[in-house]
């Protein structure tokens, strides 16, 4: 039951009866027109915009236009009252059966209730972490891991077909710093002083197990080989070892893959050859100079002449190079491969999940797909801002295992998974994160996922204590103190939040939702304490006592539920 869905269904058909009167033009769209719960709820159940975007092409002010859009509304049958409002706002407040109706809906709907079918299926390919593997994953890594995953769980509940995909970039000379440094390791590791860890070099001690197991696969003799050969003997050991502890870790989280893909495998099998003719057969490719970086210029730039892709002519802005004057590919070149390939594995739509710090690379990226596919907005990069750590509001230092960051280890085995996965989606994405260990792990309503949790289990425990009461028949009609219809309200926007949360792909209005149905249903327990006839188990009422306790119920469904989008345990004890 989607009420917001059912009534945007009804106003449709009022709008096209307006059409077939002569109100309103055949060629009238009504894809602008909103429905939505008020500001205040003083102001009724439902509120639409319907007459201010469609004034204009009805030629009259948007109160007369309301005016028309209410008269129509009064004579639907379980609408108690339509106001205009403002500059022409429709205010709909709905008679008492729809809100006692819902409850029961819920509560039969079950698991289902908000799960939604607007994806029909469709696949979506949707890429997230890609955490190069020369290194453990920092807490940096964990905001865009839980955001992707969330962001995966929700389209899947919308409808949609989600392929979680990473991409592991082994290619280039980050992957021959992380050989040099295993390298280094192995000698370590054959009883060598090593000294130092030299400027340039990966200085965790996560790779002391590396070396260990380079020095010990291939012995002294791997130094008597030439560098190229080292090199390469330690990128077979190194790389799979770091994506072994990057699954690890990721697991630890909640968050799998189904499908990696490597770097250079594109190269290996001629991907990236393959995207340059396919964009070069499209006189998308010339040979060009690019004009010096805005700003202050480099000393050592200079120009000269590279393959440039018309990137320009899809919205960046400027054309981008895909091979160096050394005739070696770019990194843009191999994205460029990988996202073609993406494309003919999956047909798009396609979805990054980035760091901040790749930022410069939205409009390049949209820019290539945009002409690989032949349509706009194929690809949706989202960007990840940086997570601030502290403790008690001092910064906390970092990790000597990794060399110089805190690790996602490291703050999974402090506060657990939930926590970290709740706490990384209580902020937009594009938004800096503060993560204080003091707060995060204090027992009070200042902690959002123990305030949603505890939410839960205190539903579950007033469900323990009511027993057979829960059996009794419910008057549903009861439920109408202002703490309860604000419950009410929140169970009733549930689906809608998860399809406008899916379109918009913000996994972080689900967290913001279960922080707001949690206040409600607090208050309301609290509402019961202060006032006995407000408790929920009423020995001396047993219809109004099986009321309440549906309600309370069906609260810890919708929350359940949307615990399960973030991947979060709904505790049933606290």
């Amino acid at each position: 039951m989607n009420l917001f869905a059912q009534f945007e269904t009804r106003l449709h058909g009022i709008l096209a009866d307006l059409q077939t009167a002569g109100v309103l033009p055949p060629g009238a769209g009504f894809d602008n027109v909103t429905v939505e719960p008020p500001r205040d709820a003083a102001h009724g159940d439902i509120a639409t915009n319907a007459a201010m975007v469609l004034c204009k092409q009805a030629g009259m002010p948007p109160r007369d236009l309301a005016a028309q859009i209410v008269d129509r509304l009064a004579a639907e049958t379980d609408i108690q009252g339509a106001d205009i409002a403002g500059p022409g706002f429709v205010n709909v407040t709905f008679k008492k059966e729809v809100w006692s109706g819902l409850v029961p809906a819920i509560l039969a709907a079950g698991e289902a209730y908000g799960v939604a079918d607007i994806g029909n299926g469709l696949a979506v390919n949707l890429e997230y972490v890609s955490a190069n593997p020369t290194g453990p994953m920092h807490v940096g890594h964990a905001r865009g891991a839980v955001f992707g995953d969330a962001l995966a769980r929700l389209l899947e509940r919308a409808g949609y077909s989600v392929l979680r995909e990473y991409y592991i970039n082994d290619a280039g000379s980050q992957v021959d710093v992380l050989a040099r440094s295993a390298l280094l390791r192995a000698r370590e590791a054959l009883g060598e002083d090593i000294g130092e860890i030299p400027a340039g070099l990966y200085p965790g001690d996560y790779l002391v197990p590396v070396g260990e197991a380079l020095a010990e696969a291939e012995g002294a003799a791997l130094f008597d080989k030439d560098d190229a050969s080292q090199i390469r003997i330690a990128k077979q050991v190194a790389l799979p070892m770091m994506m072994d502890r990057i699954r690890d870790d990721l697991a630890a989280l909640g968050v799998t893959h189904a499908h990696f893909l490597s770097e250079q495998s594109l190269h290996d099998n001629g991907a990236v050859d393959t995207a340059f003719e396919t964009l070069q057969a499209q006189d998308l490719i010339y040979h060009g100079v690019l004009e010096p970086p805005k700003g202050n210029e480099p000393e050592d730039w200079e120009p000269r002449q590279q393959l440039l892709f018309r990137a320009s002519e899809f919205g960046d802005d400027t054309d981008r190079p895909l091979q160096k004057s050394d005739g070696s590919w770019t990194y843009f070149a191999s994205d460029v491969a990988y996202h073609m390939d993406k494309l003919d594995r999956t047909g798009g739509p396609l979805i990054n999940i980035f760091g901040v710090d790749h930022g410069g690379y939205v409009k390049r990226m949209n820019a290539a797909v945009e002409a690989l596919s032949g349509r706009k907005g194929m690809l949706d990069i989202r960007l990840c801002q940086l997570v601030n750590l502290m403790d008690n509001g001092r910064p906390v230092k970092m990790s000597k295992r990794a060399g110089t960051f805190v690790t996602v280890r490291d703050v999974i085995d402090s506060v657990g998974a939930d926590v970290i996965r709740f706490i990384m989606l209580t902020r937009r994405s594009e938004q800096t994160l503060d993560f204080d260990f003091a707060r995060v792990t204090e027992q009070s309503r200042d902690n959002p996922v123990f305030y949603v949790q505890y939410a839960h289990a205190r539903a579950c425990s007033v469900l323990r204590q009511a027993g057979e009461d829960a059996a009794a028949e419910a008057a549903m009609d009861r439920l109408d103190h202002p703490a309860e219809m604000e419950v009410l309200r929140h169970l009733a926007s549930w689906p809608k939040l998860v399809i406008s949360a899916a379109n918009a792909h913000e996994p972080h209005r689900i967290a913001f939702f279960l922080m707001d149905l949690a206040a409600s249903f607090h208050a309301l327990w609290t509402a019961g304490r202060e006032a006995p006839e407000l408790r929920f188990i009423r020995e001396d009422d047993a219809a109004l006592t099986a009321a309440r306790l549906r309600l309370v119920k069906a609260t810890a469904l919708v929350i359940r539920s949307g615990l399960g989008v973030l991947a979060i345990e709904a505790r049933e004890e606290m």
